[in-house]
């Protein structure tokens, strides 16, 4: 049986967003003018709902991930991570975030929620260091939601990090031929079965979401630029842009491509701050210093039409 879950809904100009900051701090939902941009299973607390006791299979809304993202591999064994002293740490893919509850509070014009997670005895074994987690959701007007995702170092020791989203869109699986992602320059890459990342290829402006080679695919942004990231959803009359390039914010390193099965109505494009295994192999890794703080932000504005 699933635990009952509070949820939090904002709305504003036509627009509205599901949270449940005990559970991972997920956004679970958003509409836009009654309509799903966001996948979420049905429920969500009902008989068919999402199983809310293994937060790590409910496909839909935007887990969290944090500290790390992806798979993290020692001596081959996955869900583990060697950090500089040799000392090696069990820790799930994508990080604990999205297993954990989040205390919050309401922006004070009630358009946006803020949720922290901070280190515990839940999280020291597998991740010992002192840290405060932030995940912002705001909405901006009817067709734009901003969000943030910020890092603090309370400790005394440099925190490594990289942290990403994981959005399920809302995508009818018999769609996905007339459905693309346009990118601004990129190189492409994967992980492979020992942990390691593929060498770089050359990346396309355009791909099919039916184009099976994306799926699990990073598409790693070479050049920081104004262009947005477009996802092209004609079927639903509906152009959801990914503004990465927001000021102040840290760099999005990565935007991974990901579906479940040729038969699953969501497709899931995930900004990124590293690529998996980094705090292995240094691709995105950060090192925050004792008493400072960083913000990866973005925005994501949908468009209507063909």
């Amino acid at each position: 049986m699933s635990p009952e879950i509070d949820v939090i809904e904002i709305e504003r100009d036509g627009a509205a967003i599901q949270l449940a900051p005990q559970a991972g701090g997920r956004l679970m939902t958003w509409r836009v003018g009654g309509d799903a941009v966001l996948h979420w299973p049905t429920g969500p607390n009902g008989p068919n709902g999402p199983d809310w006791s293994n937060p790590a299979k409910i496909r839909g809304g935007n887990p969290l991930l944090f500290p790390f993202l992806g798979r993290h591999f020692v001596d081959g064994e996955i869900g583990k991570w060697r950090d500089p002293e040799g000392v090696v740490h069990a820790l799930p893919t994508h990080g604990f975030a999205r297993n954990l509850p989040f205390s919050w509070t309401r922006d004070a014009d009630g358009h946006g929620l803020r949720m922290t997670l901070v280190d515990s005895d839940a999280t020291r074994d597998g991740y010992p260091f002192a840290f405060r987690f932030e995940a912002a959701y705001r909405i901006v007007d009817g067709n734009t939601l901003e969000v943030e995702l910020t890092t603090s170092n309370p400790g005394e020791v440099a925190l490594p990090y990289y942290a990403g989203h994981h959005f399920y869109f809302h995508l009818p699986h018999g769609q996905r031929a007339e459905s693309s992602v346009e990118l601004p320059h990129t190189e492409r890459r994967r992980q492979l079965a020992d942990g390691s990342i593929s060498e770089a290829e050359p990346g396309l402006p355009r791909y099919s979401l039916a184009d099976p080679s994306i799926v699990d695919t990073f598409h790693c942004l070479t050049q920081q630029s104004d262009e947005p990231m477009l996802l092209k959803l004609p079927g639903l009359k509906r152009t959801i842009a990914f503004e990465l390039q927001q000021p102040d914010s840290v760099p999005w390193y990565a935007v991974t491509t990901w579906t479940e099965s040729d038969t699953s109505d969501f497709y899931c494009v995930e900004p990124w701050i590293g690529l998996p295994d980094a705090i292995h192999n240094g691709r995105g890794l950060r090192w925050l210093a004792p008493g400072k703080t960083e913000t990866a932000s973005l925005r994501l504005a949908v468009t209507h039409g063909e």
